[in-house]
């Protein structure tokens, strides 16, 4: 694809779900704006203003939400084999 190195996904991941996230939350903020101008106007610069502000905050808490995340839950355990679930 575009030869990012893996160990970048953090950031790519970052980058595309604050976003998409923003995207859509300042689409439902700026839908009660009048005209189909004033609204696409008013959601790409809402948009942008979002997405500045959500890109850090998602780089530096995906890894600790993550990590609370895992201490909530636990693996699967495999059922042994021969017995049926």
């Amino acid at each position: 694809m575009l030869g990012i190195s893996r160990r970048y996904s953090h950031f790519v991941f970052g980058i595309i779900q604050s976003g998409l996230t923003s995207l859509i939350a300042a689409g439902i903020a700026s839908f009660p704006a009048g005209s189909t101008t004033s609204f696409v106007r008013h959601w790409m610069v809402s948009w942008l203003i979002a997405w500045i502000a959500m890109l850090p905050v998602v780089l530096l808490a995906a890894p600790a939400i993550r990590a609370f995340a895992l201490r909530l839950t636990q693996e699967d355990r495999d059922s042994p084999a021969g017995e049926k679930a």
